[in-house]
């Protein structure tokens, strides 16, 4: 068995768990007006890391200059995660996966005058980074899977950590906006001009956010001290439908979900991935309901600290298994009139409930999905 060890979040709305958990309990979220015109010539709604707060922190990084903004915060997540951890980072039975969907892509923008060089595009190399920021023995793993990312990686290194390879496993999912990722998502024309609002009848894109979260698995139960959180169970699936377009019956979805809960696993709430563009909800709908859930409380996170990319399965997983901790269900913010093409139950309120089970959902660029079924244990 493979269980939740510790972990950090850093998003807008905080620089660990509990500051990112207080403001979620309290529908507190943290997408505003950008006007940077670093990352767009257009003001947009954007959940944004606050740069002076980080220059405050790195005071914690030695030679914290020799690194770029990404990996500074992904060190500082790391650094504080292993504050409450008993595992040996440095140890070979520990292996760092790395989930990002664009890196330091941020180097490549024309007002970037970088002191790096290109050899920090490469994911690879920000993952040798780290592993030798740490000591690590092992070499590092890249998942660069669209948004499925973070959620694909926590699956890897559970089957590592099942097949024997290792006995813990630190996964960390990240990414910053830079203006080559803002500019993307305008291409698509799927950036709403509000807050993004999940699930909602007036939903009209998504909106974009900046964060990383890391989380430590081990197979050692013995290593933690509070409620233990079990990763029972996952499928990945690709329907091969569009390269940004999902399919319109959920196939892969469904198949990730069905394969997931193959033992008539019983859900008691679903972390949906929830964009809050017209088709993916829609989508996320269908397989739900034709998984035979739709009784069971969906939400989506991305109305507090937006679409973190390929640290959004990491995060939003992290804040879905403090809530199974704490028996409550999470509001969808910004969600208002029911707005999807099939019948689900949309969590439309912070309140508590008897929670020991949790379904993780997310959905990506190219037909990928993923799944993952979470458990307490008393």
């Amino acid at each position: 068995m493979v269980f939740i060890e510790s972990h950090n979040i850093i998003t807008s709305l905080g620089w660990n768990t509990s500051q990112n958990m207080e403001h979620i309990l309290n529908e507190v979220g943290g997408i505003k007006l950008c006007n940077n015109l670093t990352l767009s010539d257009n003001t947009f709604p954007a959940s944004v890391i606050d740069d002076s707060i980080l220059q405050e922190k790195l005071k914690t990084i030695t030679k914290f200059n020799e690194y770029t903004r990404l990996e500074q915060l992904i060190i500082l997540s790391i650094d504080d995660s292993l504050k409450t951890s008993k595992i040996d980072i440095k140890d070979s039975r520990t292996l760092l996966i790395l989930s990002s969907t664009k890196g330091n892509i941020d180097l490549l923008d024309e007002n970037n005058n970088s002191k790096f060089s290109a050899d920090r595009l490469k994911l690879w190399k920000v993952a040798e980074i780290i592993t030798n920021y740490y000591n690590m023995s092992s070499q590092a793993q890249i998942v660069s899977n669209a948004c499925i990312s973070g959620v694909a990686s926590m699956l890897l290194a559970k089957r590592m950590i099942d097949a024997g390879s290792y006995d813990n496993a630190v996964v960390v999912g990240v990414d910053v906006l830079s203006k080559f990722v803002v500019s993307g998502f305008q291409s698509f024309k799927s950036l709403s001009g509000i807050a993004c609002k999940p699930f909602d009848k007036d939903r009209d894109g998504l909106s974009l956010g900046e964060g990383v979260g890391s989380v430590i698995l081990t197979n050692n139960k013995a290593l933690i001290s509070e409620q233990k959180i079990e990763i029972v169970n996952g499928s990945i699936t690709n329907d091969a439908n569009h390269i940004s377009g999902p399919s319109r019956t959920a196939e892969g979805l469904y198949i990730a979900i069905k394969n997931t809960l193959e033992n008539d696993y019983k859900v008691d709430f679903i972390s949906a991935h929830g964009t809050a563009t017209r088709y993916n909800d829609d989508m996320e709908s269908v397989a739900i309901s034709r998984a035979g859930l739709e009784n069971v409380p969906v939400n989506s996170l991305k109305g507090y600290f937006g679409h973190t990319l390929g640290a959004a399965g990491v995060i939003e997983t992290i804040i879905s298994i403090e809530a199974l901790k704490r028996n409550m269900l999470i509001k969808t913010l910004g969600y208002e009139q029911f707005g999807v093409v099939e019948q689900i139950t949309i969590s439309d309120k912070t309140e508590p409930k008897q929670l020991k089970t949790l379904l993780k959902l997310a959905s990506g660029f190219g037909g990928s999905n993923v799944a993952a079924y979470f458990k307490k244990h008393d």
